[in-house]
């Protein structure tokens, strides 16, 4: 227990308006989990997920073209490991099982996949180590094509069977502590999305639920008419386009904080973390349906964008989707380990928003309305403002306007759409410009390691 001396010590050491970040850093890593686990570039992948303070990496089974434990488990050991190589630690998620959902025989089945599972784990990397990673039930319950389409009440059902069985295999090894053990996962764009989250914090013991997660994306039309390419936009319009659709995304990153605001009221009190589970700018695969918008400049401003507003918000963990490409529209950086611009982003604000710090989010300036910002004290007098410009246009910013902190920093790093695929590191002289979508990191320890 910290002593009077101490505790008087760090409040006098808080800076004003300031609080402890709190928000830890993850991603998903499935559909390229070959590159991560057994790929010949797969130390450089892992090298990008330590730059970006990756402490959570979800994997999957049961669903996706991953190596399924029951039968591939050198492949599926290998794909935990390369998350615990990476430095993090592991989210298993038991996706699904096939329908009829409600069948018990079926059910059963499922809990005895899960609970193999959880033992093979703990018979492989020891008791100790597995009771500190987290455990998801089920992926979208509430979207039919992605989650099956279950009811509310099923899917408690199932969930409370899965808890249990799980729990009792880890129970030996917590010495008091909660098994991270949560879900639902749920689909951020079906309406009522908060009820899943109030069900299961309310209707299955407290000792069951270590955390809850939601999904949020800015969208999941395409950036071309969706006749274009043939997509059935299932009675709703198509996207605007060009920078109107742009403009319609980035103006939605502040909804991160008030959805974040939503589920810490809901679970305020209790040892549940509050996890965005999913997070992207528009939900595809295919890079003409997306139109390089979760990965170039654009993407990386949409990304930190949503970060500062869900470390206002008070969420735990964030949890982008997804970390590695495989060939598709979704990666921070390729199968390749070659990183993208919104990676670099990613990277300069992981390095500089680091989890324990203190920060303080400068007030709204009705002037600047497309610049988002925090103010980072850390340890051993470090000092770092992170500015996001949200939109395509140039800001200029004098930082004194925003804080007067800031002024010991003398080294500007920054990426934007003029920067291409690297950051841009130049002396500090109390002017941040910024070239379109992007983000400038001001520091006295530019010396810290980005790419």
């Amino acid at each position: 227990m910290e002593s009077a001396m101490t505790k008087e010590r760090v409040a006098l050491e808080r800076p004003v308006g300031a609080k402890r970040m709190q928000l830890r850093y993850g991603f998903n890593e499935i559909d390229a989990w070959w590159h991560i686990a057994l790929g010949e570039n797969r130390e450089k992948i892992r090298r990008h997920l330590r730059l970006m303070g990756t402490e959570v990496v979800r994997i999957f089974v049961f669903d996706k073209p991953v190596p399924d434990p029951m039968t591939q488990w050198r492949l599926f050991a290998a794909y935990v490991q390369a998350v615990l190589d990476a430095g993090a630690r592991p989210m298993v998620t038991f996706a699904k099982y096939h329908p009829p959902h409600d069948d018990p025989r079926n059910l059963r089945n499922y809990v005895a996949r899960c609970t193999e599972i959880v033992w093979g784990c703990i018979e492989q990397w020891g008791g100790k180590q597995v009771s500190d990673w987290l455990w998801c039930v089920w992926n979208e319950p509430n979207n039919l094509s992605i989650g099956g389409g279950l009811s509310l009440p099923r899917y408690l059902c199932i969930y409370r069977e899965v808890a249990k069985a799980i729990h009792r295999l880890l129970e030996p090894y917590l010495l008091g502590r909660k098994a991270r053990i949560g879900g639902p996962a749920v689909d951020g764009f079906q309406p009522y999305w908060l009820d899943w989250i109030t069900g299961l914090v309310n209707e299955i013991d407290d000792a069951l639920v270590g955390f809850v997660s939601w999904h949020r994306y800015g969208d999941w039309r395409p950036t071309l008419p969706g006749a274009t390419l043939g997509v059935d936009l299932l009675g709703s319009p198509d996207a605007p386009s060009g920078e109107a659709y742009e403009m319609l995304l980035m103006a939605q990153t502040p909804d991160y904080e008030g959805r974040a605001r939503s589920v810490a009221r809901v679970i305020a009190g209790r040892d549940i973390l509050n996890v965005c589970g999913e997070l992207n700018t528009v939900v595809h695969h295919d890079y003409r349906f997306v139109g390089g918008l979760n990965q170039n400049a654009f993407g990386g401003a949409y990304y930190v964008s949503a970060m500062i507003h869900l470390l206002r918000g008070g969420a735990d963990l964030e949890m982008r989707w997804t970390a590695t490409a495989n060939d598709d529209a979704y990666g921070l950086m390729t199968m390749h380990g070659e990183p993208t611009p919104a990676c670099l982003g990613k990277q300069l604000f992981a390095r500089h928003v680091q989890r324990g710090d203190w920060v303080r989010f400068p007030s709204y300036r009705s002037d600047t309305p497309h610049l988002d910002a925090v103010v980072v004290w850390g340890e051993n007098g470090r000092r770092s403002g992170v500015f996001v410009n949200t939109a395509s246009g140039p800001q200029v910013l004098a930082v004194r306007d925003w804080d007067d902190d800031l002024s010991v920093c003398n080294t500007l790093l920054r990426i934007d759409t003029s920067t291409g695929t690297h950051v841009v590191r130049e002396p500090f002289n109390g002017t941040v410009h910024l070239d379109g979508y992007g983000i400038a990191v001001v520091t006295n320890a530019g010396e810290i390691e980005v790419e």
